[in-house]
């Protein structure tokens, strides 16, 4: 199984984390949405190769790709 994890910085962004989260879906049991709003930070803990398109219309409604991108293999 493979594991990401992406975060992108708001800092710099026009999209807020409102609009992030009135727009994109759930992404299926176990990934997620993170976010942290004092940190201005959003990202998403993925498992399945399935969520693509939901982190595709992130990158789409952030403006650019994540700051952070880590994938690592899970035992």
């Amino acid at each position: 199984m493979v594991v990401r994890i992406l975060i992108w910085s708001l800092s710099d962004s026009e999209t807020t984390f409102d609009e992030l989260c009135d727009t994109l879906p759930a992404l299926d049991e176990p990934s997620a949405w993170l976010w942290n709003e004092v940190g201005e930070r959003f990202g998403a803990l993925t498992f399945e190769d399935d969520d693509a398109p939901h982190i595709e219309r992130a990158r789409e409604l952030i403006g650019r790709d994540p700051d952070v991108y880590e994938e690592f293999d899970a035992l």
